[in-house]
This record gives C-alpha cells, sequence and structure tokens, in this order.
C-alpha cells in the first residue's frame, strides 16, 4: 500500500522523546477508550434488564463475525511475511478466534441453536460492519498499525466480555458452558500482549508505525464495535 507520508509521527527509534511500543500501546488504549455510557446494552445486561433473546441472537452473528475475523488475520500474517513478530502477533489471534468459535458452542446450545439455526441465520448489518472493517484493514492497512488498533479494541471488548460473563451467572442463570465464550476474551492474555508489544517495537525499528493511522483505525474499530451491541439492542 502506498503509505501516507507521514514522517513527523513515525515514533522513529532513537528520536529525542521518540514513543516506545508500550508507550503506543497504552496511549492507544487509554485514549481510544469507549465512555462509560457508551453501550447501554452491556448496561442492561449488567442490570439484568436485556431479553434472553439477545444472547442468541449475538451466538449467531458471533458465528459470522468469527469466521471473517479469523479469515482477515490469516492475511494480515501472510501480508507480514518477513517480518516475524509481526506474522506472530496475527497467527496467534487467528488461533485465538478458532478456539472461541469452539467456545461458543456453549452458548449456542444454551440458546437452542442448532447447526441450521445457525447456517440459515440472516445477519443483521449493524452487527457485520466490524467484520468488514477488519476486513478492508487486512487489505490494504500497515499491519503493524493495525495491531495497535486491534490492540485498543480488544480491551474495550474484554471488558465488555466480563461485564456479560457475570451477568449470565448472576442474572440469568446460564450454565458454565455458555459463558466460556465470554470468559475466553474477559481477561487480558498475556502472550497475546507480548506479542503486541514485540511487534510494535518491531515496527518502530523498521519505521512502519504511523500513530496518527493507527489511532484512526482504533477510533472507527471502536466505533464498529458500539454499532455492533446497539444492532444486538434492536
Amino acid at each position: 500500500m502506498a503509505r501516507e507520508n507521514d514522517a513527523s509521527a513515525s515514533g522513529r527509534p532513537g528520536a529525542p522523546g521518540a514513543p516506545t511500543a508500550e508507550d503506543l500501546l497504552e496511549s492507544a488504549v487509554r485514549e481510544l477508550a469507549p465512555g462509560a455510557a457508551g453501550n447501554p446494552l452491556v448496561a442492561r445486561i449488567a442490570a439484568g434488564e436485556a431479553p434472553r433473546e439477545v444472547f442468541a441472537v449475538l451466538a449467531l452473528e458471533q458465528h459470522q463475525i468469527i469466521a471473517s475475523d479469523r479469515r482477515s488475520f490469516r492475511h494480515l500474517a501472510r501480508r507480514a511475511d518477513g517480518d516475524p513478530p509481526v506474522t506472530a502477533f496475527f497467527e496467534a489471534l487467528a488461533e485465538g478466534e478458532s478456539m472461541a468459535l469452539g467456545a461458543l458452542g456453549g452458548l449456542a446450545d444454551a440458546c437452542g441453536l442448532g447447526a441450521g439455526a445457525v447456517r440459515d441465520y440472516e445477519p443483521r448489518p449493524g452487527c457485520q460492519a466490524y467484520p468488514s472493517y477488519v476486513a478492508r484493514l487486512a487489505l490494504d492497512a500497515e499491519p503493524v498499525d493495525v495491531v495497535i488498533a486491534l490492540s485498543a479494541n480488544f480491551a474495550a471488548w474484554g471488558g465488555y466480555c466480563a461485564t456479560v460473563a457475570h451477568a449470565l451467572r448472576t442474572r440469568y442463570a446460564f450454565p458454565g458452558a455458555a459463558c466460556a465464550f465470554f470468559d475466553f476474551f474477559a481477561e487480558p492474555a498475556a502472550e497475546l500482549t507480548a506479542l503486541a508489544r514485540a511487534a510494535v517495537r518491531y515496527g518502530l525499528d523498521t519505521s512502519r508505525v504511523t500513530p496518527r493511522l493507527a489511532h484512526r483505525y482504533g477510533r472507527l474499530l471502536q466505533a464498529y464495535e458500539l454499532m455492533f451491541w446497539t444492532a444486538l439492542a434492536e
């Protein structure tokens, strides 16, 4: 991709005051974090006020999102071939999506969803905007910038999943297997954090990081994330 010329924001190592990989990742998480009131549906779930049907729709939508994101992460890994730390990050993400897809089966079973329901489900546009944008980034964004954007989004997504997992147990009396999908994402993965830092550090060493673009991608991912939850509530 012909990248925008933004040398002043590239974060080249060795320059006075140049940010570290940790600085870039932590600032993205902090600056792109959604507001506390930005996700009314998760607040309703936490209070036990959302209808149980929303979890069936979530399972059906996530089935398609996970399959799409896994393909996108594999494509990013291929595009980063020759850049081992970046490739390792996206390969780990793709493997994680496979694990998440397996865990999603427990929620689908608890909601009475069979293979036919998953196959025949017609997705909601607002729910599928997120994976569509991830696919766009997989095609033409600098992979290291995508690492930063995704890391910010994963922090928000993990918080939502922790809230939903707790509510499923305490408000909706779902069995443990139904919560496994949310449990999987709820806790920060130390290994993935280390891989993200290594990938961004490599990007800084090779002058491939453009914080302005990484934040743009992250801002849009956060907006599409909230669109997903809004569409679920409709």
